[in-house]
């Protein structure tokens, strides 16, 4: 199994959650309830331009992550 950044994803791709490793206990509590959670999988809709946020479907969640957040994220594809 391949791991690597959620930043690294392109629109389109499906990928599953691995590993979470954020600076706070509240934000991965956050990012869990938000439905960031092991094995969950999730869906790249699209990136902004000029180093903007990731836009990002978990289950029936659509959000926008900042992609130093993302950096923080590991997942499969």
């Amino acid at each position: 199994m391949y791991l690597q950044s959620l930043s690294s994803l392109h629109p389109g791709q499906i990928a599953t959650v691995q590993a979470i490793r954020v600076y706070s206990t509240g934000f991965h509590f956050r990012l869990s309830a938000l439905g960031f959670k092991l094995g969950k999988k999730l869906l790249v809709i699209r990136i902004a331009p000029l180093n903007g946020p990731i836009h990002l479907r978990i289950g029936n969640t659509e959000i926008m992550l900042r992609r130093n957040d993302a950096n923080m994220i590991e997942v499969s594809s």
